[in-house]
């Protein structure tokens, strides 16, 4: 008898609706992407209209130091992801000293993430000043300038918008004293939206930067 009583209330037992915020933040994301795949028709447009432009433009740019910026944004994917499963398991801190890595919390992965994407932030604003300043490579000097700052210039800053999402969510793990679900579900999101400005900086890169 209770074993019906059970199966009767397994049925009956409402399924879990999906997570608002989640749910959001994808639909967001699918806006965004519309955005980004706007500034890559512009680029194709251009390009196919001025293609010796095109040559003699995109040879000034560092190609080993972009790869070098790629690998430290798309590791920091890889750390991102690290620090979400400690966070699904509760552990907001690291389990032991700073060198076990293996004891890292999500604290520590979060941290290692942020000053990954600062370096490419970093990396960005060098090369903008090398081109800028030895090549003549500006925002207005030519179609080819003015769609390679655009496309990544507002990457940056999408980058930007996610570190700052990064200082927020440590700097509740400090503000409060027990690690909630709604904080665990706050680095799920922000874990999209840093795999989301990954894989479109990827996409840039192979376009500017590869095929050229």
């Amino acid at each position: 008898m209770a074993s019906a009583t059970a199966v009767d209330a397994a049925h009956t037992r409402q399924p879990e609706r999906p997570n608002l915020v989640a749910v959001g933040v994808i639909v967001w994301l699918s806006s965004e992407l519309m955005f980004f795949a706007a500034l890559f028709a512009m680029y194709f447009t251009l390009r196919s209209n001025a293609p010796d432009l095109w040559d003699e433009q995109s040879s000034l740019l560092n190609v080993p130091f972009s790869l070098l910026n790629t690998t430290v944004l798309v590791l920091s994917s890889v750390t991102c992801q690290l620090g979400v499963l400690r966070a699904e398991r509760g552990q907001v801190g690291r389990l032991g000293n700073l060198l076990q890595v293996g004891k890292w919390g999500m604290r520590e992965w979060f941290v290692l993430t942020f000053l990954m994407g600062a370096f490419f932030i970093g990396g960005q604003v060098f090369e903008y000043a090398e081109l800028a300043m030895h090549e003549g490579l500006t925002l207005s000097s030519d179609p080819y300038g003015s769609i390679f700052y655009l496309a990544t210039g507002f990457h940056g800053l999408h980058v930007t918008l996610g570190l700052i999402a990064f200082l927020f969510l440590l700097g509740r793990t400090f503000m409060t004293r027990r690690f909630t679900h709604e904080q665990a579900t706050s680095t799920i999101v922000v874990s999209y939206y840093w795999h989301f400005v990954d894989v479109v900086w990827i996409a840039l890169f192979l376009t500017i930067y590869v095929v050229k």
